[in-house]
């Protein structure tokens, strides 16, 4: 899949990928890759529905995936380099995501953020977690040893 905006293009081909420019983003800019290795970068777009998005041939935006195109969609590791944003260029992203995960049937599409709330409702039509009281998570108690963000793993004695 391949949109274009002059001078920009979101596409969905993972060979276009710059997984330099995506890893550098995740590791130095993002706060919620805190400790991702350009190994764990690599694997995660190798099994996720990626979107790049470009100016001529320079990566300067990225997004992933996480789905089986049918009954659920986890979108994640989101971003557009500092100095194209601002643009509209995040709005784009997102609804050309949502565009083709609802082209797909998917059903259920969820996202994590710490600061983007607003832009996700009003551009995304996302909305606090539908029927929270159903809804559950889970965090592998082995990464949040030493994570430095104060979380606690009931009966990890931590």
């Amino acid at each position: 899949m391949e949109v274009k905006r002059d001078p920009y293009c979101i596409s969905t081909d993972k060979e276009k990928l710059q997984v330099d420019v995506i890893h550098r983003y995740l590791t130095e800019e993002a706060y919620w890759t805190t400790g991702r290795t350009r190994e764990m970068t690599e694997k995660s777009i190798e099994h996720s529905l990626c979107f790049g998005v470009y100016k001529d041939d320079q990566q300067i935006g990225f997004a992933r995936v996480v789905t089986d195109y049918t009954i659920f969609a986890y979108l994640c590791d989101v971003f557009i380099l500092s100095a194209y944003q601002g643009q509209g260029l995040g709005k784009w992203l997102t609804e050309t995501i949502l565009q083709t995960l609802d082209e797909e049937g998917v059903r259920w599409t969820m996202l994590a953020t710490r600061d983007a709330h607003e832009l996700y409702e009003e551009y995304g039509g996302f909305q606090k977690l539908y029927l929270p009281e159903k809804w559950m998570g889970r965090v592998n108690p082995r990464l949040l040893r030493g994570s430095g963000e104060g979380y606690t793993v009931p009966g990890d004695g931590m």
